[in-house]
């Protein structure tokens, strides 16, 4: 029996041809008449993403990550053509390497039989340099198009926060406009730029990729100059719009209604100047490193808890972008003694206020995860038989084949009793130990977090009450 994965892509609504269900009932059909068995779980996506590079392709590095699994889940990946895999010679090479030689997968387009002898390896290479060419010459293309547009002060991207498209032209949103005068206003007002966020968010409102507002967030709001009716563009495609000496970037009078009037926006770029020259002005020693680093979590958010400025207090780091409603600002020297004072009570009165987490080294071989997945092959002989692929003398034989090997791999299952007042016993000793050192200011604070560390899963602070719990772990 053969198992099959599919990877399908589509990199914009407007390819009929190669449209995911069209290219799932071919690569079907293929598997089918090949004797593939292609289980729906084993069908990976990617819509609306360009295949010049892998970062942004979830589906994809998905199906990498499932591939280097093993046991190998599947024998090969079918495509619909190559090019649905990587447009980028690199990527394509890499990964179809990787994926035949250390986890023995061959990836094979239906639809562009390349053979298997030495000469399908010149014509693979050059099926993969045509779609980099093709694909290159696509972006180049759509990028002299898009300059066109910005040239005169027309749409290219979807619109900002305050604004519809309709017809490729922007227009004031009746319901985001207000928003966005009422953002400039309170900044102007006196309001900051963190509290500003903070309303945003507890609002209700999203940014236009349904995320929630952050200080970064608000800044870029105050410095687009779409508000003001302009069109802001870069030559090169693309820039870093929070990066305001881009030297690439252009600024374009716009077919669109401004929001903001110009005098307005003047004041806050005013404003929002003044505000960077002192942010850099200021003298700010480094971060020091502190004994509860990356241990303590807001217990409202669950973010961690880091260092403010000043470097003498901790604050949830949700809550200083402007993303969490409840502040959780404490002295660091406060919230060791809180530690410390709960670790000695800890080992006093035997008093582990929470569960203890058991993290154990697991052996090489997970025995349920690969009982797991025989189980898994049970069922798909299952549907090939009900597809018509296996005869019944072949379902039958493969089903006492995989029934032999959970039989074999269940009896390498040993439960053991976990003796909890030992483990109890063992979590006492550590933290004895580790005492002395942490309250001894001679001790260095990165020596005492990483000591910490070795039995401190998390440290979660709960404002009102000032109060703490310890996950332990061993």
């Amino acid at each position: 029996m053969k198992i099959a994965a599919a990877y399908i892509r589509v990199s914009t609504e407007d390819q009929v041809e190669y449209s995911p269900a069209s290219q799932l009932d071919k690569i079907r059909e293929y598997a089918k008449r090949n004797g593939y068995i292609l289980p729906d779980e084993y069908v990976f996506m990617d819509e609306g993403i360009s295949g010049r590079h892998t970062e942004k392709r979830t589906a994809f590095n998905r199906m990498i990550g499932t591939a280097k699994t093993k046991p190998k889940p599947f024998d090969a990946i079918l495509l619909w053509k190559f090019s649905r895999f990587a447009r980028n010679r690199e990527d394509s090479i890499v990964y179809k390497s990787m994926l035949r030689k250390q986890c023995g997968i061959d990836v094979i387009s239906i639809s562009e039989s390349i053979g298997d002898d030495k000469m399908s390896v010149i014509i693979e290479a050059m099926i993969e340099a045509m779609d980099e060419y093709y694909s290159i010459n696509l972006a180049e293309e759509v990028r002299r198009g898009m300059n066109e547009k910005a040239s005169r002060g027309q749409a290219v991207t979807i619109p900002a926060l305050g604004y519809l498209i309709r017809d490729g032209r922007y227009f004031p949103d009746p319901e985001t406009a207000p928003v966005i005068r009422k953002i400039f206003q309170d900044y102007l007002d006196g309001t900051g730029i963190i509290t500003i966020a903070r309303s945003l968010n507890n609002s209700g409102l999203r940014t236009r990729r349904g995320n929630l507002f952050e200080n970064r967030t608000v800044r870029y709001i105050l410095r687009n100059p779409v508000y003001i009716g302009k069109i802001r563009w870069s030559s090169k495609g693309r820039t870093d719009y929070h990066n305001i000496n881009d030297p690439e970037e252009n600024t374009i009078d716009g077919e669109h209604e401004a929001i903001i009037d110009r005098e307005t926006w003047d004041k806050v770029q005013r404003k929002l100047s003044s505000e960077r020259r002192t942010k850099y002005m200021r003298a700010d020693s480094p971060k020091e490193p502190f004994m509860l680093q990356g241990l303590c979590r807001c217990s409202a958010c669950g973010a961690t808890l880091c260092q403010s400025v000043g470097h003498s207090s901790l604050q949830c780091h949700a809550y200083a972008h402007g993303k969490c409603r409840t502040s959780h600002s404490i002295s660091i020297k406060k919230i060791n003694a809180m530690v410390i004072a709960a670790l000695e009570d800890t080992i006093t009165n035997d008093n582990i206020k929470t569960e203890i987490n058991y993290r154990r080294k697991q052996s090489s071989e997970n025995v349920p995860a690969l009982i797991e997945r025989e189980r898994k092959k049970l069922r798909r002989i299952r549907e090939a038989y009900e597809n018509e692929v296996y005869t019944l003398e072949e379902y039958k034989e493969s089903r006492q084949s995989i029934q032999n090997r959970i039989d074999e791999l269940s009896r390498k299952l040993i439960v053991l009793p976990r003796d909890d007042t030992a483990d109890r016993i063992r979590l006492m000793n550590k933290i004895a130990a580790a005492l002395p050192s942490l309250k001894s200011p001679a001790v260095p604070e990165e020596y005492k977090n990483s000591m910490l560390k070795t039995f401190v899963d998390r440290i979660v602070f709960y404002r009102p009450g000032c109060d703490i719990d310890i996950f332990y772990y061993i």
